[in-house]
């Protein structure tokens, strides 16, 4: 077996990113659309509460997924969220040295199982904590989104370049859904409600980062940083020209640690700005 370089994985991503994409789309097209809006009473459950739900959608693309992303790169590890539930030990393979595939088969599953298209299916490849490509592909809207670290972020083959926000306008901010948000957190979130800053309520984080790196959204707040939340569309918005920053203003990594809340934004000074309002409060 050959050794993962940072070499070795970029001649991969030269090769086969398009495989990487085909295999998105077939476990979508197998696991995920042929449930959407016909899910059975038993095909839903919860895990840590009734916000928090997993569907047979779910597990049966991650386990595709899982076979297909291995089999394209061998010697890497896939880190899913659902084996994460399962065996939380599996996370700690973000720490080693394997190339990981960071995976949330359904991203919005709330969305999917009330029968709304905002959700989507996220894939990244890290290596050494370093995020090198992202795959987002929003399945009943038919959009697929790419970006691949030096190299740009593209929505459907179209170069995506946020750019600043226009001036003279409130910011439009998605945050941290209440729902999952801890008292302590929705203390620190407060400081968004202020002039010029115009929050919401996210929907499927993956969706959101997308709209950041398209420039019509101009940042995202979030309170919780798993990997497979946040990954593949930490990439896109930073390959779009965008930036995101802790509370204390170091990046966010993916590995864990990290000062939460925390922000990705269209530009530097939007993720600047956003980043102090975030240290107001402590």
């Amino acid at each position: 077996m050959i050794e993962a370089t940072t070499e070795t994985i970029d001649e991969f991503l030269s090769r086969r990113a398009a495989d990487v994409e085909e295999a998105v789309r077939k476990a979508a097209e197998a696991e995920i659309l042929p449930r959407f809006r016909r899910l059975a009473a038993d095909e839903v459950d919860q895990k840590s509460g009734p916000h928090d739900l997993v569907t047979d959608a779910d597990r049966l693309a991650e386990k595709r997924l899982t076979q297909d992303l291995g089999a394209l790169l061998p010697g890497s590890v896939v880190v899913g969220e659902e084996a994460v539930h399962a065996d939380p030990a599996t996370y700690d393979a973000l720490q080693g040295d394997a190339p990981v595939w960071i995976v949330d088969p359904v991203d919005g599953t709330r969305q999917f199982v009330h029968g709304d298209d905002g959700f989507c299916t996220l894939v990244a490849l890290a290596h050494r904590g370093v995020v090198l490509a992202s795959w987002t592909y929003a399945a009943a809207r038919d959009r697929f989104a790419t970006a691949v670290r030096g190299r740009g972020a593209f929505l459907d083959g179209q170069r995506l370049w946020a750019g600043p926000p226009a001036p003279g306008r409130d910011l439009a901010v998605a945050t941290s859904h209440p729902d999952f948000t801890t008292d302590e957190q929705k203390h620190v979130l407060r400081a968004l409600w202020t002039d010029g800053v115009a929050p919401r309520p996210c929907g499927s984080a993956g969706l959101e980062y997308l709209a950041v790196a398209r420039g019509e959204l101009d940042g995202v707040v979030f309170s919780w940083e798993a990997a497979w939340d946040h990954a593949a569309g930490l990439l896109l918005v930073e390959e779009a020209g965008g930036a995101h920053l802790t509370r204390t203003g170091e990046p966010f990594r993916v590995t864990g640690g990290n000062a939460l809340p925390f922000t990705a934004a269209r530009d530097t000074a939007t993720a600047r700005r956003l980043a102090g309002l975030l240290r107001v409060r402590d």
